[in-house]
């Protein structure tokens, strides 16, 4: 099990609160995807598990494999 700082919680209830439109989601989406494959060493696991553990509730899974396009 990680361990989660208060910033990083922070910045995805920030990212989230900011993404209103289905246009600003899909952003948020490519972001999250392009900042996942610019970073090594991201456990998938930890990354799609983000959202539960700072208790938020985010319409797509934080992975590479999620389409962007299909969020609504």
């Amino acid at each position: 099990m990680f361990m989660l700082s208060a910033a990083c919680c922070n910045g995805i209830k920030g990212l989230n609160a900011a993404a209103k439109s289905t246009a600003d989601k899909k952003t948020a989406c490519g972001c999250l995807k392009n900042a996942y494959q610019s970073i090594s060493g991201i456990k998938a696991d930890n990354a799609s598990g983000l959202p539960k553990k700072c208790g938020v509730n985010i319409p797509y899974k934080i992975s590479m494999s999620t389409n962007c396009n299909n969020i609504k």
